[in-house]
C-alpha cells in the first residue's frame, strides 16, 4: 500500500503548528497504524529529517496512551478500537489520512502529536480513590457484592483514561472519563463513605482544569475505545445533586 499522510507538527507548546505532508510507502496491509508511523519516521531519520512525535506505551490496547485523532476520529475509524489496534487492512491503497493530537484546551500539544494529559491525573488526585483504612488486604470473597453491582463496576473500570472522550466532544467534556472512575467505585462497598466527596471533588477538579460541559451528544460514547456507556454520565449527575444537597 503507499498513502499520503497530513501530519501535525508542532514543535512546542507556543509553536502555532502546522500541517506537513508525508508518503507512505510499501505499506503491508498487516501492520498496526503506529506500526506505519514507525516506517514513515524510519524514511524520516535516514532523510536527515526530524521524526514525528507520538504517543505509545503497550500496544496491546490496554493504556489507551496511542491517542491520535485519525480523519476527524479519535483512535481512528473501527469503533471499540485504539491506534494500536488498528490495521492497515481497515484503509485502501492511495488513501490521504490526516493525523492529528487531542484537540482541547486542557490537553495542551506538548510536541507534534503528543498531549499533556496530566489534567486527567489532578482529577483522580481529588478523589477517584479509596482512602478509608480498612486494615490488612481482605479475602476477595470477604464482601459479597450483588453480581449485577460488580459487572457494573467492571464496565466502568474497563475506562483507561485515553481522553478520547474529551478529543470527540464539541465541549471538550470530560463527563464520560470522570464518571466511569465515579462509578467504578460507586458500585462497590468500599466506595461508600467517600461517595458524595468524591462526586463534589471530581466535579470540581474537572470544571478547574478547564474542560467544557456535557450537552449529550454521545459522541464521547461512540468513539470510547473500551465502550464505556454514557449511562455512568447519569450516575454521577444523581451522585452530585445528592451530594450538593448534602
Amino acid at each position: 500500500m503507499n498513502l499520503v499522510l497530513h501530519v501535525w507538527r508542532q514543535k512546542s507548546v507556543r509553536d502555532k503548528g502546522r500541517f506537513e505532508t508525508y508518503p507512505a510507502v510499501n505499506i503491508s496491509p498487516n501492520m498496526s497504524f503506529l506500526e506505519m508511523l514507525d516506517i514513515v519516521n524510519e524514511q524520516l531519520i535516514l532523510a536527515g529529517q526530524e521524526p514525528i512525535a507520538f504517543d505509545h506505551d503497550c500496544r496491546e490496547g490496554i493504556c489507551g496512551m496511542c491517542s491520535l485523532v485519525i480523519n476527524g476520529v479519535p483512535h481512528g475509524p473501527e469503533r471499540g478500537t485504539t491506534v494500536c489496534q488498528l490495521h492497515m487492512r481497515h484503509f485502501r491503497d492511495g488513501d490521504q489520512i490526516t493525523i492529528e493530537p487531542w484537540r482541547a484546551r486542557a490537553f495542551p500539544v506538548i510536541r507534534d502529536l503528543v498531549v499533556d494529559r496530566g489534567a486527567f491525573d489532578r482529577v483522580m488526585q481529588a478523589g477517584g480513590f479509596v482512602s478509608i483504612n480498612t486494615g490488612g488486604a481482605p479475602d476477595a470473597n470477604a464482601l459479597p457484592v450483588p453480581k449485577v453491582e460488580a459487572d457494573k463496576a467492571m464496565d466502568a473500570a474497563a475506562c483507561v483514561g485515553c481522553g478520547a472522550c474529551v478529543a470527540a466532544c464539541k465541549n471538550a467534556s470530560a463527563m464520560l472519563f470522570v464518571a466511569a472512575k465515579v462509578s467504578q467505585l460507586a458500585h462497590l462497598p468500599q466506595g461508600q463513605p467517600e461517595r458524595d466527596r468524591r462526586a463534589r471533588g471530581m466535579v470540581a477538579a474537572m470544571d478547574h482544569e478547564g474542560f467544557g460541559s456535557c450537552t449529550n451528544t454521545y459522541e464521547c460514547e461512540a468513539v470510547c475505545p473500551k465502550e464505556i456507556k454514557v449511562d455512568v454520565i447519569a450516575e454521577l449527575n444523581r451522585d452530585f445533586r445528592r451530594a450538593a444537597l448534602k
